[in-house]
């Protein structure tokens, strides 16, 4: 079953809970324990909410995020297109022009996780915290992050991985700055490839993590 959930306000802890710190090495390792009791909260008392698409609107509405309206429409996401291209050249991530009114982000699985892992990569945070620097200069639009795999394992085992890796890429936006009503996070496990199953490099673009900005419509 695909879920789609409103982050929450336990979202906002979870960057600075995933994390240990050795007390001999330094090194800052994922603290699992701390993620599984994060994102289970946030799916149990998230899930379901947007239905029809009304909580994110009134959330937005009473976050005091004026809509969009006519001609400036294209004018703020052709601003907020620039900035995002200007922002993300050389990393691997894939902007796209969708329409006047939406923006695509593909950020591909094996840049972003480590192997079967959901997990933000630590080298890449940076690289999401320059995404919500972008995203937090434009307020007046809506983030949808979707999570996807490859065919490979189960249909729950892939629909609980893309769950949670779209969870960690949205948790990390937030950090970084992204009004939380803002956002929604839907896992689809394997059930929207973009290139066949049978061949690794079609896998390997199987699993990743969309980002879809939308202009806030009045």
């Amino acid at each position: 079953m695909i879920r789609k959930i409103l982050i929450g306000l336990a979202a906002m802890m979870f960057v600075a809970s995933c994390t240990t710190t050795d007390e001999v090495t330094g090194e800052r390792t994922p603290n699992r324990t701390a993620n599984g009791a994060i994102i289970g909260a946030i799916l149990g008392a998230g899930a379901g909410t947007l239905a029809g698409g009304d909580d994110r609107r009134n959330a937005l509405i009473g976050a005091g995020v004026g809509a969009l309206a006519g001609a400036a429409i294209g004018h703020y996401m052709d601003q907020q297109e620039h900035n995002l291209r200007e922002r993300l050249r050389g990393t691997g991530v894939g902007v796209t022009r969708v329409n006047e009114s939406q923006i695509l982000l593909d950020f591909p699985a094996d840049l972003t996780f480590d192997f079967n892992r959901d997990a933000v990569k630590g080298q890449f945070v940076p690289v999401l915290m320059n995404t919500a620097n972008v995203l937090h200069d434009y307020p007046q639009t809506t983030v949808d992050v979707y999570g996807h795999t490859d065919s490979i394992g189960s249909e729950a085992y892939n629909q609980d991985l893309s769950e949670r890796r779209a969870m960690n890429v949205a948790s990390v936006l937030i950090q970084g700055g992204v009004m939380r009503q803002r956002i929604a996070v839907t896992g689809f496990g394997k059930t929207r490839p973009i290139a066949s199953n049978a061949t690794d490099e079609g896998r390997a673009r199987n699993r990743r993590v969309e980002v879809y900005i939308s202009a806030f419509r009045g």
